[in-house]
């Protein structure tokens, strides 16, 4: 078994609890879309249950699973997408959350764009980690979804490979993936990206 502690589960699984009702109230996880995720410790996380309502989890939402992709939570079934989890964990020790919803922002956006999503001139943009001005040009990628999620997750792991680090990217008519070192980051940075889509989506109906 993991040496992660039931208080670190917990402590975990709550913050991602609260974020999930946030979310939900926001209207970016309607009926069962997204999933969540927490590091528990170097080789474990602890990820939503496959078709649970994000605005409803409770702790038992919840299972462990381990970097390889093993299950260590007896009975519970993972979210299809856990691949694209692991390949970020796997990638940055120091990755501590990741989190997928299913904006209507993030939605249009990504079938609205082909490649990469452009923002620039945003104070907002600053809310990223790293970026200390508005001047900063963020490029989210666009990747285009396909149901095998393995091959989806290799090949956003090519593109990370070969570009400069992200904070999230979108999948086709699908959403928005982002992370943080820490539940608290990760949730400032899709709130920041979400505030960004929906500026996007105003300057479009303006005719900007």
């Amino acid at each position: 078994m993991s040496v992660h502690s039931e208080d670190t589960f917990g402590g975990r699984t709550a913050e991602l609890i609260r974020a999930g009702r946030l979310f939900f109230e926001r209207g970016w996880v309607p009926a069962t879309a997204g999933n969540f995720s927490a590091r528990l410790d170097a080789r474990h996380l602890a990820i939503t249950v496959s078709g649970r309502h994000k605005g409803e989890l409770g702790a038992e939402d919840f299972l462990v699973v381990d970097l390889d992709g093993q299950v260590r939570s007896e009975g519970k079934k993972p979210s299809a997408e856990l691949p694209l989890h692991l390949q970020l964990y796997q990638r940055d020790e120091e990755l501590g959350a990741v989190l997928h919803t299913h904006s209507i922002g993030a939605t249009l956006l990504s079938r609205l764009h082909r490649g990469a999503l452009v923002l620039e001139g945003y104070e907002v943009l600053k809310a990223l980690r790293g970026i200390h001005t508005h001047e900063a040009r963020v490029e989210v990628p666009i990747f285009p979804n396909d149901q095998d999620v393995g091959r989806l997750a290799a090949g956003v792991q090519e593109y990370m490979a070969e570009h400069a680090p992200m904070h999230g990217y979108l999948i086709a008519g699908h959403g928005l993936y982002t992370w943080g070192r820490s539940v608290t980051e990760a949730c400032r940075h899709l709130e920041a990206f979400e505030f960004l889509f929906a500026c996007e989506i105003e300057m479009r109906r303006l005719g900007r």
